[in-house]
């Protein structure tokens, strides 16, 4: 249970600097800051719920945190490339995820 303070951590830090830091993201790039952050909280989730399940890595959770930023942000790059909007697939899938893995929290916060 120690270990669920981790991704809890991280997201408190990283959303106070957002807000602190004047840092201005132009509109051309809101696709893929807007997948890019939706997969990052999904990863946080997803930590916060294995953490509560007794089964947190923070292996998995870095890598997973990394990689599924990069893939919809990539997504997001190739739709632009094709003429479609593929960053909505990226929005749908870890949309669900993230409401899945909140439910999932829920039930376990409220079983105890």
């Amino acid at each position: 249970m120690k270990k669920m303070w981790v991704p809890l951590i991280g997201l408190i830090l990283g959303v106070l600097f957002g807000f602190l830091l004047p840092v201005k993201i132009p509109a051309f790039y809101s696709k893929y800051m807007s997948v890019a952050v939706l997969a990052a909280l999904d990863s946080v989730f997803g930590g916060l719920r294995a953490s509560m399940e007794d089964n947190f890595d923070n292996a998995i959770f870095l890598s997973g945190f990394f990689s599924n930023t990069l893939l919809a942000a990539f997504l997001a790059y190739i739709g632009d490339q094709l003429g479609v909007e593929l960053y909505l697939a990226a929005v749908l899938v870890f949309g669900m995820r993230l409401f899945q893995n909140l439910a999932i929290i829920r039930r376990h916060l409220l079983k105890k």
